[in-house]
């Protein structure tokens, strides 16, 4: 009998409830996703109150129509199986949008009583043998296995998996690049395309609703906007000189740039949101070493006119203390830019859990003047309880922080998805060099303001 002594660790308190959680449903995430293809139709096969759900935050935030269909699970549905709905649903997107694609998501009810989708699926395809029907995708999304996030980057990976077409048959596209950016805005995926053609470099970018969910004003309702990722496009991917994938707390998991560098030799680059100086650095850095190419000029100069900036505005911000909540990958890109700027983001939080999420802040402001803390599942009601003793001067978060903003008594910089009580949350430019300015400058101006507002003489002059 071995005689070593285990090391015991103390037990971890008590999980009772999430309490005001700090993240939404994972079919919400694929929506999104498909929503960024052209010619796409978003579909839940669940209840319709899960399609309301969704449909209500996009909605509020982007301020844009969305049509999410539902196959409208009932009682009978849940004990029977709910093959029938899903079919027939099918059948009337099909008649009534006209679509080239339509993205199944399933609901925790579906997964709960095990609903069959991919054989479902297989029976409907079989069943409109030489008909024109749409391309059907399928995602397994389940909330109780994670977050919006998980279920964007699972709809990501499950659409490469179902389209790409190896490189023999696929459209000739050996220069181009796949872009896998994450859950970003409209105005982030508008800048992401200007600065690859920049460089250049034929793109795939994937998804993309910087139309279909920020388009003009129309004469006449489009049921499918126009925009997204070409279908084609999605196809030839496996062809690509390359993928770039954002998301530093993506390291351990499974996602489309490795799906395709482990099936069809595609060099897949991962690294983080090019949020702040460092991280659009890196992503500058794997742009030039594909194309080949130096840093357009243009570039350059916006790079220094943004440290010329921090440079302006170093004395107001140096020390402050701010918490930082949301999407993980958005998170550690944020954390990156305040640290360097010298805030201190001494209380990093998301309501997901990710492998690399403590690691990847841990290292994005290791040059803090103070311990910064990272903590993922959390709910607002215990990061509330967390924030209450860190002194904080702001928050910078979607607008779900809004309520603790309010309790804690400092501002909230909102930033992210969802933003429901501002307009604008769809033109928020987080990354690049650009998107490094606006955000620093509604830093630096939160600051001032609240110094203003809370002092007994004001500042008309600062």
């Amino acid at each position: 009998m071995s005689t070593d002594l285990k090391v015991l660790k103390p037990p971890a308190p008590n999980f009772v409830s999430t309490r005001n959680p700090c993240k939404l449903c994972a079919p919400l995430g694929a929506s999104l996703v498909m929503r960024g293809i052209e010619g796409g139709v978003p579909f839940l096969h669940g209840s319709q109150g899960c399609a309301t759900y969704m449909r209500r935050y996009i909605i509020s935030h982007f301020r844009e129509p969305m049509d999410i269909a539902a196959s409208g699970f009932s009682e009978a549905s849940t004990i029977f199986g709910g093959g029938p709905n899903l079919m027939q649903g099918l059948s009337n997107v099909t008649e009534q949008y006209k679509p080239s694609l339509i993205g199944i998501a399933t609901t925790c009810l579906t997964e709960t009583i095990g609903e069959d989708v991919r054989q479902i699926l297989h029976g409907y395809r079989e069943s409109r043998e030489g008909a024109n029907a749409p391309e059907l995708v399928h995602v397994s999304t389940p909330s109780y296995s994670g977050t919006h996030l998980d279920g964007f980057h699972a709809a990501v990976r499950s659409t490469v998996e179902q389209l790409a077409v190896a490189p023999a048959s696929a459209i000739p596209c050996s220069e181009n690049v796949n872009l896998f950016p994450g859950m970003l805005s409209p105005a982030d995926f508008r800048h992401l395309k200007e600065i690859v053609a920049d460089f250049n470099l034929p793109l795939t970018l994937f998804p993309d609703y910087s139309e279909t969910l920020d388009s003009p004003v129309l004469e006449h309702y489009a049921k499918i906007p126009a925009g997204g990722t070409p279908i084609a496009r999605l196809r030839a991917v496996a062809s690509s000189s390359a993928s770039i994938e954002f998301g530093r707390a993506l390291r351990a998991k499974t996602t489309a740039a490795s799906f395709l560098q482990e099936r069809f030799g595609v060099k897949a680059h991962r690294i983080g949101v090019p949020i702040g100086v460092r991280e659009t650095d890196a992503f500058f850095s794997v742009l030039s070493a594909i194309s080949g190419q130096d840093t357009p000029e243009a570039y350059t100069l916006e790079r220094g006119r943004l440290l010329d900036s921090y440079v302006d505005g170093h004395k107001y911000v140096f020390g402050k203390r701010a918490l930082v909540f949301g999407n993980e990958d958005v998170v550690i890109g944020l954390a990156s830019l305040l640290s360097e700027i010298g805030v201190v983001p001494v209380l990093c939080t998301a309501g997901g859990k990710s492998a690399g999420f403590a690691s990847s802040i841990a290292e994005v402001t290791a040059d803090c003047i103070e311990p910064v803390v990272a903590r993922d599942g959390l709910d607002f009601m215990t990061m509330g309880e967390m924030a209450r003793d860190l002194k904080l001067d702001f928050l910078i978060g979607s607008s779900k922080g809004a309520a603790l903003s309010r309790e804690l008594g400092v501002p909230l910089i909102r930033v992210d998805f969802p933003i429901h009580d501002r307009i604008g949350g769809q033109r928020i430019l987080h990354v690049g060099y650009r998107g490094a300015q606006q955000l620093f400058d509604l830093v630096v101006n939160t600051v001032l303001e609240r110094k203003q507002d809370s002092s007994p003489v004001g500042y008309s002059y600062m």
